[in-house]
């Protein structure tokens, strides 16, 4: 009887423990203060003077999905195709380079992230003989690494990169630790900024979701300075 009743006061702590977390977690304004701290790091650039290339790195794509059933299948990122289409059009005369292999560490798809964008740039009006890519990267500092050693970039040109602005500080972060000086494009953004980021979320699942996309890049940012990829841990401009 002793026994029972413990596990019954435990089951009930455990329970109303959970439920505050998932209340503080999902309500609070917790989630969009560590995202937009990620998403106001760098600001949207004003491009002015002559642009060599655009860089643009996987994520948009879901592959599975795409190899599965034969349309190119976006995911909450997939503002950074329809944005370097933009962009391609503003600077007709820059290169279009898009880093990625699969979505996933294993590749279970049938087709890598590059080649599903490059056939949408193409839909979208890009020349396709001005879309070049990579397809062997797993990961944002392989994308930089990759990216360096098939564009051969020098001192004097000006490349975009082009991503989701809470992934951007990892991916500048990787790209200066190759020595490779880019314009940071942010795209993608999901909180209002400034003092937008400070209210309560509607839905415990809303403020959730972006709580669990905040703790991937903060983590991921951790993760790469321990390791010694990347040179610092949260770069700014």
């Amino acid at each position: 009887m002793g026994l029972s009743f413990i596990s019954v006061r435990w089951s009930r702590a455990t329970l109303l423990a959970a439920s505050t977390f998932l209340a503080v977690a999902g309500w609070t304004p917790l989630g969009p203060a560590l995202l937009g701290a990620l998403e106001g790091r760098f600001p949207i650039p004003e491009i002015s003077g002559p642009v060599s290339g655009i860089i643009l790195l996987g994520g948009a794509v879901d592959t599975h999905l795409t190899g599965e059933r034969g349309q190119v299948a976006l995911n909450e990122g997939g503002e950074r195709l329809t944005s370097v289409a933009d962009l391609s059009r503003r600077f007709p005369q820059a290169r279009v380079f898009l880093s990625g292999g699969a979505s996933h560490i294993l590749p279970t798809g049938t087709v890598s992230e590059s080649a599903a964008g490059r056939n949408l740039l193409i839909d979208l009006g890009v020349a396709e003989n001005r879309i070049e890519m990579e397809e062997r990267s797993r990961n944002t500092c392989e994308n930089a690494a990759e990216t360096k050693a098939a564009m051969a970039p020098k001192a004097d040109e000006q490349w975009i990169l082009v991503t989701s602005a809470n992934h951007m500080p990892r991916a500048v972060a990787c790209f200066r630790a190759q020595r490779f000086a880019v314009v940071p494009y942010p795209v993608d953004f999901r909180t209002l900024g400034g003092s937008g980021n400070l209210g309560f979320s509607a839905a415990v699942s809303e403020g959730l979701a972006l709580l669990d996309l905040a703790a991937h890049e903060w983590v991921g940012l951790l993760t790469y300075r321990l390791f010694g990829l990347t040179e610092e841990f949260f770069p700014k401009s």
